[in-house]
């Protein structure tokens, strides 16, 4: 049986098979379906609310912010894919940290995503300064996850607050990585201090 809206909405799929709940951040429509950033969790979705992190003319960007309870305490997660563009992440960067400072006090944060610097650029700088990275461990000296097939780059990232505990971070290799995306998953396990 043919089932277009699960062709058009692969987050909506995706979130199906697993029952798990989605938000996505649409930036802009292709072939139909929302093209943007998306957050699956197991966690009851409090609210979301998708940021316009785009600069002049570039492709539309957006830093997709989910709200979720996490036991009793909510939790704010902040999906991001910055542009290739050097002067545009520089723009991004400043933007996202604005975003994620709007309710520093509300709830803790984790901010994660595709930040396309491949030597640490500003973005990098400004959330190392302000979070904890919850980096994977190096191989020869390097935490590479793109591209999948052969990772040449650390372009992947996790930034939390210090009221969350890093417990495990790992790159994710195996076949069905490589076929779902052109980077290697980054999983981490945070906890609550």
């Amino acid at each position: 049986m043919d089932h277009p809206e699960r062709e058009r909405n692969h987050v909506r799929a995706i979130a199906e098979e697993l029952g798990f709940e989605f938000c996505t951040g649409e930036n802009r429509r292709l072939h139909g379906g929302a093209y943007g950033n998306a957050v699956l969790t197991r966690l009851p979705i409090l609210s979301e609310h998708n940021h316009d992190i785009t600069w002049k003319k570039y492709e539309p960007r957006g830093c997709l912010e989910v709200n979720v309870t996490l036991g009793t305490q909510p939790l704010s997660i902040y999906n991001v894919h910055l542009g290739t563009s050097f002067f545009e992440r520089r723009y991004q960067a400043t933007k996202l940290l604005d975003v994620v400072n709007e309710n520093r006090e509300a709830a803790p944060r984790m901010i994660l995503g595709d930040f396309n610097e491949w030597p640490r650029g500003l973005a990098s700088h400004l959330l190392e300064h302000h979070f904890q990275t919850a980096g994977p461990p190096r191989l020869l000296g390097r935490a590479w996850s793109y591209p999948g097939i052969l990772p040449l780059a650390h372009v992947d990232h996790i930034y939390h607050d210090s009221s969350l505990e890093l417990t495990e971070v790992k790159v994710h290799r195996s076949r069905v990585a490589l076929i779902a995306s052109d980077h290697l998953p980054i999983v981490a396990d945070l906890r609550l201090r």
